[in-house]
């Protein structure tokens, strides 16, 4: 109990400018007291009321020392993460006051309505997006751009090394069964052993006859050895199909099912034919290997060598074989639909092609330097636009797809120069005029006036090697579980991966907000909002791999977030 005698000693340290129901009024002692004292504890130990001391004002602290006071002197400085979101809102406020006020402006503008054509429609809409996009450049771009964090993720070597190895075995497993199949289905023979007794089933099958009951039963019959002459069409063997050269090969199509059949073909330098064979896996153990094209002497169907037939030389890494899909009647209806299957080549063995050119001493030829002039033209023009496209390959080139799609109205992927010079304008992308129409003379061989949109964006833009594009295959292959070329959101969703992101490492982000970006930049390539094409998955890596310059990054970027 505190004596009321006693005499107290109190310091008022400031008054608060509220209401009486809420003031609390505080007490300073020079030696601080262990229990906290309230106006109600005063009140249920003392009976008298307590007495209220004159106030001081020179006792009264100025309101700055006092904010010094309170403030902890141990305060940890802001951490980077805070100073990054602080940065990152800061740009986006100043970002969309930009826009905001740009909309203003155009709003201010005079509106003429006139009439547009379908065409003028589209353009307008995508010049519209583009500016829009040109707008958020910073925005939608950094978010794509977050994919190469991946690159930077130390992965462990010898975890790599091993799929590395895993995958090597996978492969060759896969080429010995297709070569073996390949073998068998050349020089498979059918062979009778008692000719006498396959006449005697011929006749009765004929004759309808009934089996004798005198006669000796065909299991019971003395069997003796005899020689027996074969009459087949071919002469092949095993030494003559041994000299063969085998590659890797995949359809060129923007059909995510067909763009993702394993092919594996042979071309034979005994007759300069050549087969292809579709290696297919259903679940871990069953495999099975079907021709595809048959074995046959085959001619270029289009380009510089159309008419010309298939040698050694045609075939390289890169290179693309051409076939009427008329021609082979057991190909899928996807295929079907397009007059040419086009086939380019991913991998091939390259200790027998260096083998197989020694024997054969090829010379060069006019069209093979005409063929290196194209793609110097080719070249000329990709390197003009690589600096635009460097940072906004994913934007740029996920917007032409979809706007390529919006222009083929029929649907089989033919657009004419009218409406890849509007491309090029709509999407800033600048050529000169002699350039265009250089490239316009290579890419339309067949002189009817229409490309398709794939190759001309392949050969203007240009394309990532077979080594990326093989990843991008797998990861897709993946994700569509069913087979059907095309990927439900929901399902990317859940494979994709954000833990092993540098960002995510160093905790300068989380695992949802790695995620979400990737989403979102991967929905602005997608004509459907709840599913991604595999031509859709592929133009958005199209246009990562133009700003990655080393290989192996490329495929860590593809490989960390999928798990492949």
């Amino acid at each position: 109990m505190i004596n009321t005698g006693t005499q107290m000693d109190l310091e008022v340290k400031g008054v608060a400018a509220t209401s009486r129901s809420q003031i609390q009024p505080f007490f300073g002692r020079k030696k601080p007291l262990q229990q906290r004292w309230t106006s109600e504890s005063w009140t249920n130990q003392n009976s008298c009321p307590p007495v209220v001391p004159r106030l001081d004002l020179g006792s009264l602290v100025d309101s700055d020392d006092e904010d010094q006071n309170t403030i902890p002197e141990n305060l940890p400085a802001p951490t980077d993460k805070y100073k990054l979101k602080y940065q990152q809102s800061k740009t986006e406020i100043k970002e969309s006051y930009k826009q905001y006020s740009q909309r203003n402006a155009e709003n201010t503008k005079s509106n003429v309505t006139h009439k547009q054509s379908p065409r003028n429609k589209i353009d307008e809409k995508c010049v519209q997006d583009e500016e829009a996009n040109t707008d958020d450049l910073t925005t939608l771009d950094r978010k794509a751009l977050l994919q190469e964090g991946y690159a930077d993720n130390p992965c462990d070597k010898q975890q790599r090394a091993r799929k590395l190895d895993a995958e090597i075995v996978a492969a060759e497993k896969k080429k010995q069964i297709v070569a073996e199949q390949v073998m068998i289905d050349h020089l498979s023979r059918a062979v009778i052993s008692d000719p006498e007794q396959n006449l005697a089933i011929e006749q009765k099958e004929s004759d309808h006859i009934l089996p004798d009951s005198k006669m000796t039963p065909l299991r019971f019959r003395k069997r003796t050895l005899h020689e027996t002459k074969i009459r087949t069409h071919s002469t092949l063997t095993e030494n003559v199909l041994s000299h063969k050269l085998q590659f890797d090969g995949r359809i060129v199509s923007r059909n995510g099912r067909d763009a993702c059949r394993e092919l594996i073909g042979f071309f034979f330098t005994h007759d300069q034919s050549l087969t292809i064979y579709e290696y297919r896996q259903f679940g871990k153990n069953r495999t099975n290997v079907l021709p595809f094209i048959q074995k046959s002497i085959y001619n270029h169907q289009c380009g510089r060598r159309k008419g010309k037939q298939y040698r050694l030389g045609d075939f390289y890494v890169g290179a693309t074989l051409t076939f009427f899909s008329s021609d082979h009647l057991s190909l899928p209806e996807s295929i079907k639909e397009n007059t040419l299957l086009k086939l380019r080549i991913t991998n091939i063995d390259q200790i027998a092609l260096d083998s197989l050119k020694t024997a054969s001493m090829e010379q060069e030829d006019d069209i093979i330097i005409q063929e290196t002039n194209d793609r110097l033209v080719f070249k000329a023009i990709q390197d003009v636009l690589k600096e635009k496209l460097h940072k906004r390959g994913v934007r740029i080139l996920t917007g032409l797809g979809k706007y390529f799609q919006q222009l083929d109205k029929e649907g089989n992927g033919l657009l004419d120069k009218a409406d890849f010079k509007q491309a090029l304008k709509v999407f800033h992308l600048e050529v000169s005029e002699k350039d265009f129409e250089s490239a316009w003379l290579i890419l339309n061989d067949n002189g009817n006036g229409k490309v398709d949109y794939g190759e001309f964006k392949r050969g203007i833009i240009g394309e990532m090697n077979e080594y990326r594009k093989s990843y991008v295959r797998k990861a897709f292959m993946k994700l569509d579980f069913n087979k059907s070329g095309s990927v439900p959101i929901i399902n990317i969703r859940k494979c994709y991966c954000a833990k092993k992101h540098s960002q995510v490492i160093s905790g300068h982000s989380t695992e949802e907000e790695i995620k979400s970006s990737f989403l979102e930049t991967l929905k602005v390539a997608c004509s459907k909002s709840d599913e991604v094409s595999y031509g859709e998955f592929e133009d958005y890596y199209e246009g990562l791999s133009i700003g990655i310059v080393d290989d192996e990054d490329f495929v860590n970027i593809l490989r960390t977030p999928w798990g492949i």
